[in-house]
């Protein structure tokens, strides 16, 4: 019983919560409820509105009209929704359909708080023509009362409108055809006009205006194919000035005949008119390329013939520079031996040099190993330069370097060779090392250990040597190093 009970109950309120909902049908004549009188009778409505669609089975537009009810009580009363359109134009037509809510409104807005909106989908639209749209809500006023009611004024738009041009009518005459006009100045006397034709028809006449009409002429083009857009041209004659003209291109369809849908563009210089000043210019052009190109000729066979007798080393000046720093025993020749090699990397080897003779201030400021390790990072090769000239005269420097070379300044070669000697362990850095010295120099059994380095002898392997300082070197193996320098690093 218990189980009846709920479902009665469910029964009942899902019937109670049910939203009204619209059913339409014509409606010419007058409403049984205006026979009889009411006690109480809803209000008018809140809002109507008017708004051309497009239907989804066919090419007809039709009216989309909407309503708002007023939100008081008396929408406790309101059984349906009366609506009348008469349209004026060529031919007069009136209608009226009658819109019945199917449930009774309990509350004055919806459940979910907007207000009660309806609309209907009908009454044809025709071209050009001024509608009346009233509406009233049913029941009515009674006999010798106000009735209240609301309406609205829809003047419908011609062809070119967006919705308006899927009309049938409108299609007929051309509303979907785009002739993608272009027209442009040939000469004085000529404009061309093309566009592309429509399998409507085969007649057009293109007409030039500017202020007047400057020119016109007629084209017939052969039958049109229904399911391929071609191109058409026709020559205008004109007497006047036609840049910037408006050109106006009208289609004879045997749909519409003279009144099709017209079409309009501008007049512009034809490019010919630029290929045609190009063209003067291009014997100007032509010669200036081949003296340029033999100018270029020349200077490449200039450069290979002083190639040839200037003596260079291989692919060297080719290269981007690179950082080298080149340390050096206290005991070497400055002036004859270290300014002489640095020369020879800066002007052969497409090198930039690090010396410690030209950043004496940075040394100083920020102590001999951090300066070291700083530069030994930033440089691409380190170079151990060795020498057993012992020359006497050793005064004077080079380049930045100012004073003595037997100035108090710190030997960095013991240094140098303890970096190196801790890059002897760790294997990504060995490739950086180098050992170029002038003459036969023997390496001191303390720093024994630079004879696992590349070794050059200048001016004898010059070349060489800058063809391996410009490019990586193979890395030796862990094992001849650490066996290399067992005695030497060691002791360090």
């Amino acid at each position: 019983m218990s189980l009846v009970l709920l479902s009665l109950a469910a029964l009942c309120w899902g019937a109670r919560s049910l939203e009204p909902t619209i059913q339409c049908g014509s409606e010419n004549g007058p409403s049984p409820e205006w026979m009889v009188n009411h006690t109480l009778t809803p209000g008018d409505l809140r809002d109507l509105r008017v708004e051309p669609v497009k239907t989804s089975d066919n090419y007809s537009i039709v009216m989309n009209i909407s309503w708002i009810l007023r939100a008081d009580a008396s929408i406790r009363f309101l059984k349906a929704t009366k609506i009348c359109v008469s349209g004026k134009s060529n031919i007069q037509s009136y209608g009226c359909v009658r819109c019945n809510y199917t449930e009774a409104f309990q509350t004055q807005t919806r459940p979910s708080g907007g207000k009660w909106m309806f609309s209907y989908i009908g009454f044809p639209v025709e071209l050009n023509t001024l509608y009346f749209i009233g509406a009233h809500n049913i029941p009515n006023a009674n006999m010798n009362d106000d009735s209240p009611s609301m309406s609205v004024n829809f003047a419908s738009p011609g062809c070119l409108d967006h919705v308006m041009k899927y009309q049938n009518k409108c299609i007929e005459a051309g509303s979907l055809w785009d002739p993608n006009i272009t027209a442009c100045k040939k000469d004085d006397k000529t404009v061309e006009v093309n566009f592309t034709t429509s399998p409507l028809g085969n007649r057009y006449m293109a007409v030039i205006q500017k202020n007047s009409v400057i020119g016109l002429s007629q084209l017939e083009v052969l039958s049109p194919h229904q399911s391929k857009l071609t191109r058409a041209s026709v020559m205008v004659p004109v007497t006047g000035e036609s840049e910037g003209a408006v050109v106006q291109l009208t289609p004879y369809f045997h749909t519409c005949g003279n009144d099709c849908i017209r079409r309009k563009g501008t007049v512009v210089l034809c490019p010919q008119t630029g290929r045609s000043v190009l063209s003067g210019w291009l014997p100007l052009l032509l010669l200036a390329l081949l003296v340029a190109t033999w100018v270029l000729a020349t200077g490449i066979y200039l450069m290979w013939r002083h190639g040839r007798i200037k003596p260079s080393f291989p692919t060297s000046t080719l290269l981007p520079p690179i950082k080298v720093l080149v340390v050096y025993p206290s005991e070497i020749c400055f002036r004859h031996t270290v300014c002489y090699f640095t020369e020879f990397l800066q002007n052969h080897c497409r090198s930039e040099v690090i010396l410690d003779k030209w950043q004496k201030k940075k040394i100083a400021e920020m102590g001999p190993v951090q300066w070291l390790t700083t530069q030994k990072k930033a440089a691409d090769r380190v170079i151990f330069l060795l020498s057993n000239d012992v020359n006497p005269v050793c005064d004077g420097t080079c380049g930045k370097s100012k004073g003595s070379p037997r100035e108090s300044s710190q030997d960095l070669f013991p240094l140098a060779f303890n970096l190196f000697c801790s890059d002897l362990r760790s294997p990504t850095h060995l490739h950086k090392y180098m050992v170029v010295y002038f003459r036969e120099a023997d390496t001191k059994d303390d720093y024994n250990a630079l004879s696992v380095c590349p070794k050059y002898r200048l001016m004898k392997d010059a070349s060489a040597f800058c063809t391996k300082l410009l490019h990586v070197e193979q890395r030796v193996s862990v094992r001849k190093r650490l066996r290399a320098c067992h005695n030497s690093c060691s002791s360090v």
